[in-house]
Formats: C-alpha cells, sequence, structure tokens
C-alpha cells in the first residue's frame, strides 16, 4: 500500500514541471542580445531553435511548430513583458491566433492587440513594442 502512495506522490509533480523552450523575443533592436533583429543573438540563423534557422524546427517551413509553415498550427507563441499573451508567430492566414490572419484580434490593423496597429500593440513609440528600434520586444516561446 505504502508503495503505490509514494508512486503517486512521485508522479504527482511531473506534468507541473512541463515548461515552454525559450526562443528570443520577437524586437525590431538588433542591439538586444535576444532580439531576431539580432543577427549573433535571438535572430542567429544557425542557431539549433532560432525561427530564423531554416532547418530548425521552429524555422522550418516543414515544421508543424515552425513560423515560417504557412500551415502550421503549433507555432511559437508571442508574450509581452508582463506576461499578457499575445497571439501566435506564424505565417498560417487562417490560424486564429496569428500575427499574419488579417481578420483575427492579433493581425488584424484595427485591432488595439494587433502587432500591426502602430496605435496599439506595435506603437513603435511604445518601449515594449516590438516594433520599436530600441525596445525589448516580446517574449518568443515554442511547443513544450
Amino acid at each position: 500500500m505504502w508503495g503505490v502512495f509514494l508512486l503517486l506522490l512521485l508522479l504527482l509533480p511531473l506534468p507541473l514541471s512541463v515548461h515552454a523552450e525559450d526562443l528570443g523575443e520577437l524586437s525590431a533592436n538588433p542591439f538586444n542580445p535576444a532580439s531576431t533583429a539580432n543577427p549573433f543573438g535571438g535572430g542567429n540563423s544557425f542557431s539549433p531553435n532560432s525561427v530564423t534557422n531554416p532547418f530548425s524546427p521552429y524555422g522550418s517551413p516543414f515544421s508543424n511548430r515552425s513560423a515560417t509553415n504557412p500551415f502550421a498550427t503549433d507555432s511559437p507563441r508571442l508574450y509581452d513583458q508582463q506576461g499578457n499573451y499575445r497571439g501566435k508567430l506564424s505565417t498560417n492566414p487562417f490560424e486564429p491566433d496569428s500575427v499574419n490572419n488579417s481578420m483575427g484580434r492579433y493581425g488584424s490593423p484595427l485591432s488595439p492587440d494587433s502587432l500591426k496597429n502602430p496605435l496599439g500593440a506595435g506603437n513603435p513609440l511604445n518601449p515594449g513594442s516590438p516594433t520599436n528600434p530600441y525596445g525589448r520586444g516580446w517574449r518568443i516561446e515554442g511547443g513544450q
């Protein structure tokens, strides 16, 4: 009986230890070490988990977890500096949360939550916006 209880106690924390992979930051700042605009940092095309590496699972045009696959459904997720979800970094125009869905919440130029709205979340004067060339940008998280 104690063996079963001990086994259940050991298996309980397993689902809680699953975490997302940090893929850098979506930012126009070339001086930020984690930025995708920095070719020697987060935007290094030779990094094994970079979204700019065409051979990585997150940059391959054939991977389901890729930001560049127009049919991907498990693409990397974006979070701002406060931890708010900002959509998926995806070229899929049919994914509801994609930043390239022009009719969706995160891709419409009229939505205040969209990266493409220069008066909303995509404001280049906002220090937390990915379009600010001196800002920090948004965190990119890969699959679990």
